[in-house]
């Protein structure tokens, strides 16, 4: 939920870029759109990661992975950090300031979480 100003976003994206490269993944597609941009890999493992820049520079990670057999899941030990309403009409935005991430973007209220 925090907010990555359009002057940032490359930057982001360059920084999980050289980390994924460095991991070992395989770069399948890069999208340099100046709105959206994105970046998809596939692990070693088969998972199929992405990076997009969707509306309103919201930033999404994106995990698909290989063919797996059920099996139960834990309830998460943290609380969520954004509001989470299942029934909710409109897609929540970023609003957690960051002083270097969201630099340039200007009306965003600073967080002190």
């Amino acid at each position: 939920m925090t907010v990555v100003s359009a002057q940032r976003r490359g930057s982001l994206l360059g920084v999980v870029d050289r980390f994924w490269r460095k991991s070992g993944y395989r770069v399948t597609a890069i999208n340099s759109h100046i709105d959206a941009p994105a970046i998809y890999v596939k692990t070693q493992d088969g998972f199929q990661v992405s990076l997009t820049v969707a509306d309103k520079g919201q930033v999404h990670f994106d995990v698909d992975s290989p063919c797996v057999r059920r099996s139960e899941v834990a309830d998460s030990t943290s609380r969520a950090t954004a509001f989470l309403d299942p029934e909710a009409q409109l897609i929540p935005r970023p609003n957690i300031h960051s002083d270097f991430w969201s630099a340039g973007a200007p009306g965003v209220a600073a967080s002190r979480s």
